[in-house]
């Protein structure tokens, strides 16, 4: 039992006509990025609720770090509308409540609407955002087959329900383009979109685009790119969240998080404000443990329950596939889809390098006739870039190396083939696409 419980259980003892007691502190110290209360460390832990009154409203904040002086509270809003002696209470642990009504709605990281259509129906149970998956022991395997719709994913990348695959690219090459084309993926029951530290305009072109045909099953987060860390932070754990409480009606849930970057660029930015060090190029170590933490809840559930299929797009700074964030999401993610900048310059969309792209589950969809064709495939490509400057010099001869000549005649024609845009059509076979591709 802690003092807050302590305190009341006393209180009720002794005839009070209260049901429960509000525990504030004062706040003692105000940064742009964090406040400080004094009286409230033996009340809270990490991941309580702090709120305080300014502006006529309740700014809501969270604690992040406890000590024998105070407590470090980060808050929700943008900007901190508290002053020195203000009082502060404490509200917490900040459950959510999702319900199947909220299909079709758009929430911000609170759980809050933001569509203008009227409040949220709140479920009866009430749901953590720091959730733990299922035991290893007890989840299902994955092995169900995944049409995408998007043929160079669909043939070198294939995907199974409930698979983990990360999405990485530099910024301007696509990557918001390919998840939206994935988000029009049939064969899905429910499909949760977090859309984190985005511009402010790209909301209702998601909205409004290619989505819009299956907006009824959707759910959308939202936390763009101008609003606090911490809601920033927090906007990826709500929609896992809301995707486990589907997941656990049993339905088959497409999760998609644009993008895990910012949230570690967000929990970055909360670590640094309770004075842990950085290790790696500004990151604390917090976050290469927090990132494991959050996908790891993606996923099969428990035999008999439904399925998170996780497609979370990463922002490579600089165009550094190497970076601590990315190489720490890499090895966790269940296979990584590439977009190259030179695929993009070339004008080939989605710009997917189909060589430095794997799935780890290809292995369930395949059949050996396709594996072998895919490894056919990836030697003409392979082989075909290899000599791409030795052509360009003129050094290439047809005839002295006919695997080569194989190469030249056949990629275009697959370059051409894997060409697609969020107003195409999805694939229905990507194999059959492609051998209609190569016959003309």
């Amino acid at each position: 039992m802690n003092a807050l419980q302590r305190l009341e259980e006393f209180a009720l003892t002794q005839g009070a006509s209260f049901k429960s007691i509000r525990v504030s502190g004062v706040i003692k110290e105000v940064t742009p990025s964090y406040y400080r209360v004094a009286g409230l460390s033996k009340f809270v832990k990490l991941g309580d609720s702090i709120g305080f009154h300014g502006h006529g409203r309740t700014q809501l904040g969270e604690v992040v770090r406890i000590d024998d002086n105070g407590v470090t509270v980060k808050p929700f809003d943008g900007q901190i509308e508290a002053g020195v002696g203000a009082l502060a209470h404490f509200v917490g642990d900040m459950k959510l409540g999702p319900d199947v009504s909220w299909r079709g709605r758009v929430i911000n990281a609170l759980g809050e609407p933001i569509d203008n259509r009227g409040p949220l129906v709140h479920g009866q149970k009430a749901l953590s955002r720091e959730a733990t998956p299922p035991s290893a022991m007890t989840r299902a395997r994955v092995k169900t087959p995944l049409r995408t719709g998007v043929r160079a994913i669909d043939l070198f990348t294939p995907l199974c329900e409930g698979q983990r695959i990360g999405i990485f690219a530099g910024s301007g090459v696509g990557k918001s383009t390919l998840l939206t084309m994935l988000a029009k993926s049939e064969g899905f029951d429910t499909i949760v979109v977090a859309l984190v530290g985005e511009r402010g305009r790209e909301v209702r072109e998601f909205l409004e685009g290619p989505i819009q045909d299956n907006l009824y099953k959707s759910v959308m987060v939202v936390s763009t790119g101008d609003e606090s860390p911490m809601m920033r932070r927090q906007a990826p754990k709500t929609a896992m969240s809301i995707a486990e409480y589907f997941r656990d009606l049993g339905d088959s849930v497409l999760l998609i998080v644009d993008s895990v970057t910012r949230y570690a660029h967000a929990a970055r930015d909360v670590a640094l404000a309770t004075g842990e060090p950085a290790v790696a190029r500004g990151y604390t170590p917090s976050v290469f443990s927090d990132l494991p933490r959050l996908l790891e809840r993606a996923g099969p559930g428990v035999d008999g329950k439904g399925a998170i299929t996780g497609i979370f797009s990463v922002l490579v700074d600089g165009d550094d596939h190497n970076d601590p964030v990315a190489d720490n999401i890499r090895g966790t993610l269940d296979g990584h889809i590439v977009l190259d900048r030179s695929i993009a310059d070339q004008g080939r969309y989605p710009a997917i390098n189909v060589l430095g792209s794997i799935s780890r589950l290809a292995e369930h969809v395949w059949t050996p006739e396709q594996k072998e064709l895919v490894r056919r495939i990836k030697g003409l490509i392979a082989r075909f870039e290899d000599t791409r400057d030795l052509r360009l010099m003129g050094g290439y001869q047809q005839g002295n190396d006919g695997e080569l000549d194989q190469a030249v005649i056949i990629v275009p024609k697959i370059y051409e083939a894997l060409r697609q845009d969020p107003s195409s059509l999805p694939s229905k076979d990507a194999f059959l696409d492609l051998a209609q591709s190569l016959k003309q």
